[in-house]
């Protein structure tokens, strides 16, 4: 028994709560996919029966966006849409609450302006199509929810931007970065923090967006990475830099509905002086 679980605990963003637990003394158990595969229906069943949790914190997620489009395009449905759906259903056969993890990549990045939280979703790769369907998926079988969309996460738990940056200035003297694709860098620590805030406030149940205050381009946020670096980083079009997956161009999502919670958000760069200090 726990009030609280965590699927993809050694995951980048479950790590990272699994620490803020423990730095809270908080009583909980996770799971990584080894130990509960969400895509088991049957094993995501007895497991959370068994611990009977008050609240699922559901990190566990396929995230290889390029992959996604082809040869990991199966897995990435049965781990966003099937083991979403088995890990909403255990919740709702034993009561829990649940917190899921969605992503700004559900929006076409059309917008010139800021997503809110009700704008129409119109996911244009495979990754957002999944994740979209996850949401649905929360929302059908479940009244007490929180979903949480969020962009650009790092953290020192995982394979993110800021470790690819800081790795490639060690051996590259420049580097190109696209500078037409806009959005929200997002520190793991500040997300958990949110979600954790959530819960315990007893916040309304619903939709949410979260990333850390301001803006930037990928391009802007390298330059930021990167600015005691002896490396010289230059702008290019997504046309230069061509990927499978589509990017949105401009993915900027409303954080007033979490602000209205009473949180307190820090802008993306001080989230990321924090971290770097921290894992240096």
């Amino acid at each position: 028994m726990a009030d609280y679980l965590i699927t993809g605990s050694h995951g980048q963003l479950g790590t990272e709560l699994s620490r803020l637990f423990d730095t809270k003394g908080i009583d909980y158990v996770g799971y990584d996919s080894n130990e509960m595969d969400i895509t088991n229906r049957e094993l995501v069943m007895n497991t959370i029966k068994e611990v009977h949790p008050k609240v699922i914190f559901h990190c566990a997620a396929f995230t290889a966006v390029d992959a996604a489009e082809d040869e990991k395009r199966e897995i990435n449905w049965k781990v966003n849409v099937d083991g979403t759906k088995n890990v909403a259903d255990a919740a709702a056969a034993v009561g829990a609450k649940l917190v899921y993890i969605s992503t700004d990549y559900v929006f076409d990045g059309n917008n010139l302006g800021e997503y809110q939280v009700d704008d129409t979703p119109n996911p244009k790769n495979e990754y957002g199509r999944a994740k979209l369907a996850g949401e649905q998926a929360v929302e059908e079988a479940l009244d007490d929810y929180y979903i949480i969309r969020t962009s650009w996460v790092f953290g020192q738990y995982g394979h993110n931007f800021v470790f690819t940056m800081l790795k490639l200035s060690e051996t590259h003297d420049k580097l190109t970065v696209v500078d037409d694709q806009v959005g929200r860098p997002t520190w793991t620590k500040t997300l958990a923090e949110f979600m954790l805030h959530l819960v315990q406030t007893k916040a309304t149940f619903g939709m949410y967006q979260l990333s850390n205050e301001g803006q930037c381009s990928w391009y802007e946020f390298a330059q930021e990475i990167l600015k005691n670096k002896s490396v010289e980083v230059s702008p290019v079009t997504s046309e230069q830099y061509p990927q499978k997956a589509y990017r949105p161009r401009h993915s900027v999502m409303s954080l007033q509905k979490a602000k209205d919670t009473g949180f307190k958000i820090i802008t993306w760069k001080e989230a990321l002086g924090r971290f770097e200090l921290k894992v240096q």
